[in-house]
């Protein structure tokens, strides 16, 4: 039995999304990438670009269950309502495709993608590439995402 996992690290600006295919004691990477909003757009239009670029990617990738990483309290408050407001639109992109949906905090991603809760982006960058066999290095928010889905394949018990 293959799984496949949408994982999604949510983003005003640039929401990364990963697509793995989980399987007894393999996780094979499908795809990654970001969706990038119009910088200069209402927030309003960009939570819509989101909304539209994570229904895309499920509508071609066909995952069976999505896991988004939960938001973390920023020093801004501006900036944790946006990016809770991004959250909120891939969240309800998933929910309209009928796919479960799992929260994960970034310590819980870290610990499982790491071993280390605290670890740095660039960490967690070199272990997806590494995890997943990749041949090159993927942008900061396409890696969180696969790391996403990879906390996920290892939180699923066949």
């Amino acid at each position: 039995m293959i799984m496949r996992v949408l994982g999604i690290d949510p983003g005003s600006r640039v929401t990364g999304y990963g697509v793995i295919d989980v399987a007894p004691g393999q996780v094979v990477f499908v795809t990654c990438g970001t969706i990038r909003t119009q910088a200069k757009a209402p927030l309003s239009h960009r939570l819509n670009e989101i909304f539209d670029g994570i229904n895309e990617v499920i509508q071609v990738q066909g995952p069976q269950v999505a896991a988004v990483e939960q938001v973390f309290m920023a020093s801004n408050p501006n900036s944790a309502l946006k990016l809770g407001q991004a959250r909120g639109a891939a969240v309800v992109a998933v929910m309209q495709n009928d796919l479960q949906v799992h929260d994960y905090t970034a310590k819980q991603v870290k610990q499982a993608v790491a071993g280390y809760g605290q670890a740095e982006k660039a960490q967690i960058q070199h272990m997806v590439r590494v995890l997943l066999n990749l041949s090159a290095q993927p942008s900061n928010d396409a890696a969180d995402a696969l790391a996403v889905a990879i906390c996920h394949a290892n939180q699923f018990r066949f």
